[in-house]
């Protein structure tokens, strides 16, 4: 489990994924999108920090802002 070193709001927060696209059965364009990580801006706000547990092959990361996970009832 990932943990955050440093406090940060979560709208401060970003997910960091590797994205593969691919193509269905059917031709159609997909994506799949694998979280292996999260970062988080410096105090300063000049740079971040990035927390992975996995490295791409293509070299290629996603960043994207974080959004909590809602409930669904």
């Amino acid at each position: 489990m990932l943990k955050n070193t440093q406090p940060a709001a979560a709208a401060q927060r970003f997910d960091v994924f590797v994205v593969e696209d691919y193509k269905d059965k059917s031709g159609e364009d997909k994506a799949s999108w694998l979280r292996v990580g999260i970062a988080y801006p410096h105090k300063d706000g000049k740079g971040f920090n990035a927390e992975l547990r996995a490295v791409p092959v293509s070299g290629k990361l996603v960043l994207r802002l974080h959004e909590p996970a809602t409930e669904e009832a």
